[in-house]
């Protein structure tokens, strides 16, 4: 895959896990959860660690690349920054929305 392709595939990915605890009553979009709605620290803890599975993603990338450059905390600063602005419509969707019942 070119490094522009995976540069996409990563964004992509991105977007859906910064989206996916919005749009569902599942825990990570596969595990039913007892209550009827997830709260929003659930939902905001998963976003938190699907932040970090998209990263993962990005971080095998990189590695298939050459070599992996070392980040510091304006880097995890700008992309975390990024993973909320993607998860906006998703929170959008949820929250600011009104729904038929």
């Amino acid at each position: 895959m070119s490094q522009g392709a995976s540069i996409w595939v990563v964004l992509l990915v991105a977007l859906a896990a910064a989206n996916l605890p919005f749009v569902n009553e599942r825990l990570f979009g596969l595990v039913p959860l007892s209550a009827r709605t997830k709260s929003l620290g659930l939902r905001l803890a998963e976003l938190l660690l699907l932040y970090f599975v998209a990263g993962g993603v990005g971080l095998l990338f990189e590695r298939r690349a050459g070599q992996i450059a070392s980040q510091g905390w304006e880097f995890y600063a700008v992309t975390g920054a990024l993973f909320i602005v993607l998860a906006f419509p998703g929170f959008t969707w949820r929250y600011l929305l009104k729904h038929r019942k």
